[in-house]
């Protein structure tokens, strides 16, 4: 509507505009008439100043329109009882806009609060900052997890923890880092996630802190209570038949809390008394031979980390599994991604998990005649180099994938449950991890994360 009427008073008055002109032209060439002529020259003269102030005053208009929104001002109205139908279309336009733009700065300060609000009553610490180390926004639980009050730069930080502060200026968009730091109420485990985003200024930097030490802690007692249900298993499984057996012992050579008389004793009961002692032996050395094992498991040693290739490794490990019991049932293969592909580590250790899971896998297959076993030496991401061990064993269950790791846990009756336990007790002290994934009935993959 608005253009309509611009275009039809524009239109008038150019049309008048070139109707006085050519009046203009008549009277002043052909007719000759002076007076016609200034008359008709003032009407072209009035006309032409009226279209250029009706072009200022809409030009005017729509430029405090403009100025009003580039300024962020959108309070500003326009009169729409202009006696210029044109004006008003335009003024009620403008109007219409403004209150757009009004009504969309209202949800975005609602959004905007909301959102503040949600960061606000997060647990985790929530920080942004700038290329310069400038942090434009640090939620309460932040501030509290780094005992601070306020937080406007990075360097407040170094101040406060050199360790933390290098943490977080060198951790990369997308890494996880773990940290110690001391505070207030004693130390704390962090646990550090960056992500970044570019903006039209420059690129920030969104930091994520979060308290895991109770997480940890929960862990930590979680596996301490595996390990006392499966020691308490052990020790009264080989406790119960040597006090049975003592109490039986004890009942034949006593009677009413005397000794009895040698000659009441035959030769079936020195028979009966040997062959319990022996059982009592036995079950003695299955004990001494469990604390054994629990000493293998709290004393591993400090690796002794050098430059080795992975073809070397291979090699070593494939000689060692020629030696190992049904090895010839079970096909082995060796994969290396990379031939110059080297570790840092100890290799000894590195074998003997290796070795371990390889093990592992051949009493798996024991069943199966068409049993493989995989190693496969790859580079990872961000120099995380793998090592896995594949087999297409039965795979292990759903219900026992948590426990496998967890000391003298055994599937199998003749195990000790306590090679893999070890296994990943050497990666830890490699600052690597075991990991485990398996497909019940098709594979099982062991995975030696450096």
């Amino acid at each position: 509507m608005f253009s309509k009427n611009l275009y039809f008073n524009i239109i008038i008055r150019v049309l008048l505009i070139v109707i006085s002109s050519a009046v203009l032209v008549f009277f002043l060439v052909i007719d000759h008439s002076l007076r016609f002529s200034i008359i008709f020259f003032l009407i072209l003269l009035f006309l032409t100043i009226n279209i250029i102030s009706y072009l200022n005053s809409t030009n005017k208009k729509i430029r405090f329109f403009f100025d009003s929104v580039r300024n962020d001002d959108s309070n500003l109205t326009f009169p729409v009882e202009t006696g210029n139908v044109a004006l008003n279309e335009l003024s009620k336009s403008m109007n219409r806009v403004n209150q757009q733009i009004q009504l969309l700065k209202i949800e975005n300060r609602q959004q905007e609060q909301y959102f503040r609000t949600l960061l606000e009553h997060l647990a985790t610490g929530i920080i942004t900052y700038n290329d310069k180390g400038f942090i434009l926004h640090a939620n309460s639980s932040a501030k509290k997890l780094l005992s601070m009050d306020v937080l406007t730069h990075l360097q407040q930080i170094k101040r406060k923890d050199q360790k933390l502060y290098q943490t977080i200026t060198t951790i990369r968009p997308f890494e996880r880092r773990l940290i110690a730091t001391n505070t207030e109420v004693g130390e704390i485990q962090l646990s550090l996630k960056a992500t970044s985003f570019k903006t039209k200024e420059n690129e920030l930097v969104i930091l994520s802190i979060q308290d895991i030490k109770n997480e940890l802690d929960e862990k930590e007692i979680e596996s301490w209570m595996k390990l006392i249900r499966v020691l308490m298993h052990e020790i009264m499984n080989s406790i119960t038949p040597i006090t049975s057996l003592s109490e039986s012992l004890y009942s034949i050579y006593s009677a009413g809390g005397k000794p009895v008389n040698p000659g009441q004793l035959n030769p079936k009961t020195i028979a009966t008394t040997l062959q319990g002692l022996n059982v009592i032996k036995e079950q003695g050395r299955g004990l001494m031979s469990f604390v054994e094992s629990y000493r293998k498991l709290t004393r591993v040693p400090e690796p002794e980390k050098k430059l080795f290739k992975a073809a070397d490794l291979m090699s070593r490990v494939q000689v060692l599994y020629n030696s190992l019991e049904n090895s010839e049932k079970v096909n082995l293969t060796v994969s290396i991604k990379n031939p110059d592909l080297v570790f840092f580590a100890d290799q000894n250790l590195i074998s003997q998990v290796l070795i371990n899971l390889v093990k592992n896998a051949i009493e798996a297959n024991e069943n199966n005649s068409e049993g493989t076993i995989r190693i496969i030496a790859n580079e990872g991401t961000d120099n995380h180099h793998e090592i896995c061990v594949i087999d297409n064993g039965p795979g292990i269950p759903e219900e026992n994938i948590d426990e496998i790791f967890v000391p003298f846990f055994t599937t199998r009756q003749n195990g000790s449950g306590i090679g893999l336990s070890i296994s990943r007790q050497i990666m830890r002290v490699h600052g690597g991890n075991l990991k485990v994934r398996s497909v019940p009935d098709k594979e099982t993959v062991f995975c030696l994360s450096f």
